[in-house]
C-alpha cells in the first residue's frame, strides 16, 4: 500500500457495502479530497500534504487586516456553541458550566445520546435547555448560523476541524479548535486568511500551555531566570495503542487511520505550544524550518498481532506512520526545539517539556530544575522551590476542577475571561497555524530524509513585534 490511500474495514461501509457519508467525515475524512482545492478541502491524505506544499520564502498577499493584538467585544455573557460531544467534548462541556457569566446554548453530535447526556448537564446546572443538533454529519453548520452564540468549540475527529472552523468563522463566530487545528498548509492559509477577513478569533485550543509548570516557566523565562533563551524541547510521547484498537473508546478508527496516511508527527501542538510561548513565537521570534526523522513504523501491527482477533478490520490497515518521530524546528533567532511525537510504543507519559539558556536549564517528568547562581555542583534542585514564580491564574485557582491536573479549566477560565472583559485572546489564529505546521511539514522531510522544510511566517511580517501573550498581567492588577 502506498501513502495516499488508507486501507479501511467494513466498520466505514453501510450494509450494503457502500461508504457512508458519515463514515467519510466522521471517521476517513479526507481520502476522497485528496488533491482538491481550496473550494473542497476534505481532509488530509500525504497526497494532500505534499500537493499543498510550496515554497513560502514570500507570504500570500493579506485579504484583511491582521488579526494579531485584536481584542474581543465586551459581553457580559458568553453563548457557547459545542460540537463534537465524545471523550473530549463531553467532559469539556463541564468547564464551561463551571464558570461564572457563561451560557451553553446549543450542542452538536451525530450521535444522539451525546447530544443528550450534554443537554442534560447543562439543565442540571440550571440553565435553559440547550438547542441540539443531531440530525446528521452536517447539522453543525445549523448550529454556526445561530445568531445567539458567541463561541464555538470544536472537539470532532481531526478530519473535519478545518471545514468546521471554516464554518463558524463564515457565520461569524468566534472558534476554538481541539488539536491539531487543521492538517494540510493550504487549510492553515486558508483560516488565517478567514480569520482577518470576517474579524473573529480562530484559536488552537492547546490546554498544555495552561499547565501549572507550563506557565511557571513561561514566566521565570521572560524574567530572565534561564538566562538568553538558546533550546526548548516538548512531546507528546503517550502510549495509545490500546484505546486505538478499542471498540468503543474513539468514535471509529479514525485516530488510528491517520496512521496509514503520514509519516511525519500527528500531534505536535502539545509540546511545540509551551516551548513556542517561552520564546515568544510569533512575538518577537519566529519558527522559520522543521527537519524531521522517523523511525520505522512497527509498533502498531505488532500490538494487532498480539491482541486483535482475525476478521478485525484492522487487519486490512497498513502502518506508515513512523513509531517515533523526532523534529528540530529553527526560529529565526537561531534558537533550536526538538519535538517528538510516539504513540505506538510502550513507555511512560511524557510531554518532555524542556527548556534551557545561558543560566540554566529546566526539565520536565519529573520536574527539576538547575540554574546558576542557585544551583551547583551539577546537581539538580528542586522546582517546587520557585512556586512563587506561579501565573496569577493557578494562585486564584489553586484546585481547578476539571482533568489534566486543572489545565483544561484555566484554560476556558481565561477564554470566558477575555471575552467577557473585551481582552486580547493569549493566543490567536497565527499560533493555531505555527503549531499546527509540523503536521504536513514532518511528513515532507521524513519523506525527503530529514530535508528541512520552511514553515510559512503566518502572521506577514507581525512576528517581530513584541506583543503580550499567555504571560499575562492579571485583569485590574
Amino acid at each position: 500500500m502506498n501513502d495516499t490511500t488508507p486501507q479501511t474495514g467494513r466498520d466505514t461501509e453501510d450494509d450494503d457495502g457502500s461508504m457512508s457519508r458519515r463514515s467519510v467525515l466522521w471517521t476517513t475524512a479526507g481520502v476522497a479530497g485528496a488533491g482538491l482545492g481550496l473550494g473542497g478541502l476534505g481532509g488530509g491524505s500525504a497526497a494532500a500534504a505534499e500537493g499543498a506544499h510550496r515554497p513560502e520564502s514570500a507570504a500570500p498577499a493579506r485579504k484583511g487586516r491582521t488579526m494579531a493584538g485584536v481584542p474581543f467585544e465586551r459581553r457580559g455573557t458568553v453563548r457557547v456553541g459545542l460540537i463534537g460531544l465524545g471523550n473530549r467534548g463531553g467532559s469539556m462541556i463541564d468547564l464551561y458550566l463551571a464558570v461564572p457569566g457563561v451560557q451553553v446554548v446549543a450542542v452538536c453530535d451525530p450521535v444522539r445520546a451525546k447530544t443528550e447526556a450534554a443537554a442534560a448537564k447543562v439543565v442540571q446546572a440550571g440553565q435553559p435547555a440547550p438547542a441540539v443538533y443531531t440530525n446528521g454529519e452536517d447539522d453543525y453548520e445549523n448550529l454556526c448560523k445561530r445568531g445567539d452564540i458567541d463561541f464555538i468549540h470544536v472537539a470532532t475527529p481531526w478530519d473535519v476541524h478545518f471545514e468546521m472552523a471554516k464554518t463558524a468563522l463564515l457565520n461569524g463566530k468566534h472558534v476554538g479548535v481541539e488539536c491539531p487545528v487543521a492538517m494540510r498548509l493550504d487549510e492553515l492559509w486558508a483560516l488565517v486568511d478567514l480569520s482577518e477577513r470576517t474579524r473573529r478569533h480562530c484559536m488552537q485550543l492547546e490546554n498544555c500551555c495552561y499547565g501549572r509548570n507550563e506557565m511557571r516557566v513561561l514566566r521565570m523565562a521572560h524574567a530572565g531566570t534561564f538566562g538568553e533563551l538558546l533550546h526548548g524541547a516538548g512531546a507528546y510521547n503517550h502510549d495509545l495503542r490500546d484505546l486505538m484498537f478499542s471498540p468503543t473508546y474513539y468514535e471509529g478508527p479514525w485516530r488510528r487511520l491517520w496512521h496509514t496516511r503520514l509519516r511525519g508527527d500527528l500531534y505536535p501542538n502539545h509540546g511545540f505550544g509551551p516551548v513556542a510561548n517561552y520564546m515568544d513565537v510569533n512575538r518577537g521570534d519566529r519558527a522559520v524550518s522543521i527537519s524531521s526523522f522517523g523511525t520505522p513504523a512497527l509498533s502498531l501491527a505488532e500490538y494487532r498481532e498480539a491482541n486483535m482477533q482475525p476478521g478485525d478490520p484492522s487487519w486490512k490497515e497498513t502502518y506508515i506512520e513512523s513509531d517515533r518521530t523526532i523534529s528540530m524546528v529553527r526560529t529565526a533567532k537561531g534558537r533550536v526545539i526538538r519535538l517528538e511525537h510516539d504513540v505506538s510504543t510502550p513507555h511512560p507519559y511524557s510531554r518532555i517539556n524542556s527548556l534551557g539558556g545561558t543560566k540554566g536549564v529546566f526539565e520536565d517528568y519529573p520536574a527539576r530544575i538547575y540554574v546558576e547562581p542557585d544551583h551547583k555542583d551539577h546537581q539538580w534542585g528542586d522546582f517546587a522551590a520557585y512556586a512563587d514564580w506561579d501565573h496569577w491564574l493557578w494562585k486564584e485557582h489553586a484546585n481547578p476542577p476539571g482533568g489534566h491536573g486543572g489545565m483544561d479549566y484555566i484554560m476556558v477560565f481565561r477564554l470566558m475571561q477575555c471575552m467577557q472583559l473585551g481582552l486580547v485572546p493569549d493566543f490567536d489564529v497565527y499560533d493555531a497555524a505555527t503549531w499546527t505546521a509540523p503536521v504536513p511539514l514532518s511528513h515532507l522531510s521524513v519523506k525527503a530524509n530529514g530535508a528541512p522544510q520552511e514553515i510559512p511566517d503566518f502572521t506577514r511580517g507581525e512576528w517581530r513585534k513584541a506583543r503580550s501573550g499567555v504571560d499575562s498581567e492579571r485583569p485590574g492588577a
